[in-house]
Order: structure tokens, then sequence, then C-alpha cells
């Protein structure tokens, strides 16, 4: 199986001298195509840093870092941004929605940034995949919470990146709604062959991924595959101890 991402003894440090932080401590892995994998850790462990260098929203301090067949070494800003369009689609926490526009709108945003003119068809289908089919011209203040993030799935997906990464997709839902968010992410993999790179505070959410990747301490602590959310809260509570 490909490999999707690909991290090369990735280092990331903050600041010189004694005021440096380590925040990556040369992390080396891989993620598998069509895999679905959670990063977790305690507060300070590093797990939001690997997200943004792997995701090619930060430069490592040393390291490579490989989505696909490109290496993200080296490439100016206006090369990573085409790549990002290309390549990769994000989910976070706070939904990132565009206010002014409806949820047809916000999920025909990355196309139209691309320079390409999204179908009409194509964007009601991806709202449609994601329970949204009814919602089309409302806006973000219109939706509830687990609604907003499903329109924030449909952005991501809709040009049929590479990777998505999410980034604490449940953190402002309720558990009902985080449910409903964590099994359209689970389907996009399941069905169509996505890879999903995730990462959260919550045992639950979690449970979804096929492997859990632990991060302490700017390193990686272990991993489960085949997770429930039980065994993801024991060794938390262990790395958490370790770290």
């Amino acid at each position: 199986m490909a490999d999707a991402v690909r991290l090369d003894a990735v280092r990331k440090t903050y600041g010189r001298g004694e005021s440096e932080v380590v925040a990556l401590a040369g992390v080396t892995r891989t993620f598998p195509s069509g895999s679905f994998t959670a990063v977790m850790g305690p507060s300070g462990s590093g797990k939001s840093t690997l997200l943004q260098c792997a995701a090619g929203l930060v430069q490592p301090t040393d390291g490579r870092v490989t989505v696909g067949d490109t290496d993200l070494t080296g490439l100016d800003e206006t090369k990573l941004t085409l790549l990002r369009r290309r390549l990769i689609g994000f989910v976070f926490q706070s939904f990132n929605l565009v206010s002014s526009l409806t949820a047809a709108q916000n999920v025909a945003l990355p196309l139209r940034l691309a320079g390409r003119r999204p179908g009409r068809d194509e964007v009601r289908q991806a709202l449609a995949a994601v329970g949204l089919d009814g919602r089309a011209g409302h806006r973000p203040a219109e939706l509830s919470g687990g609604q907003q993030q499903r329109v924030a799935i449909a952005r991501a997906l809709i040009t049929r990146p590479a990777v998505v990464f999410a980034d604490e997709p449940t953190g402002a839902l309720d558990s009902a709604s985080g449910q409903d968010v964590m099994r359209l992410l689970s389907e996009t993999v399941q069905r169509h062959g996505q890879t999903v790179i995730m990462v959260t505070h919550d045992p639950v959410a979690a449970a979804y991924a096929d492997r859990v990747v632990f991060l302490a301490d700017g390193r990686l602590a272990g991993e489960l595959a085949q997770p429930t959310a039980e065994a993801i809260a024991t060794r938390m509570s262990q790395v958490g101890r370790s770290g």
C-alpha cells in the first residue's frame, strides 16, 4: 500500500538558546493511503505541530515531509499553497466557514480558489453525501454546529484530496453530533479509500480510526491498532504519566 504522507526525522523547534522549545523531536512515521489514523497525546505533546508539518502549514526545522510523491522540503509558500489546494483537505474544530456564504458556496470555495467553476450537481452531491441536501441555501448561522461541521467535511472532500487533516473535528460539538461527524469521516475511508489523519483528545472519536498513534514530549510513544475507546483511555493515562 502506498503512503499518503511520510515524515522522516521531522524536528520542529520554536525560539532559540535557553528559550528554545522542542515541539517535535525527530518523528518518523508513515500514513498509508486509505487509512484513518488518530493522533493523541497530552497537552504540549506535539500532536498539533505534527499535523501542521504533515499538512505543509508549518515548515519543519529539520527532516522531510512527503505528501504522495511530492517532497515538501524547500517548497516556497506559493508552491505549498498550490499543493494544499490540489492534494489536501482540512476540517477544523471551529469549522472555519465563511459566514456570508451559503452552505453550497462554502463547499464550492476550494474549487473556485483552484480556478475551477464548480458544477451545481457536483456541490449538491457533496452536500447530499453528508446529509445536507436540503440545506444548500442556508448560511452558517442558520445551521447547528453539527451541520456546520458536515459542511466543512463536504468542503474538504469536494476536491477529492489525497489526504484529509482533521484537527479536533468534534471538539465544539455535543456527543451525538460528534459521533455523526466521526461516522462520516470513517465512511469516507471505508467507501472511497480516503486517507484521514486526525488530532483529537477524545477516546470515543479516536476509536473510529483504524489506528491511534500516541505522542509524548514531541516523540512517538506507541500506537494501538483497531482501538476501542476503553483501550485508548487506558493508554492515554499511561502516556500522560510517562510524559
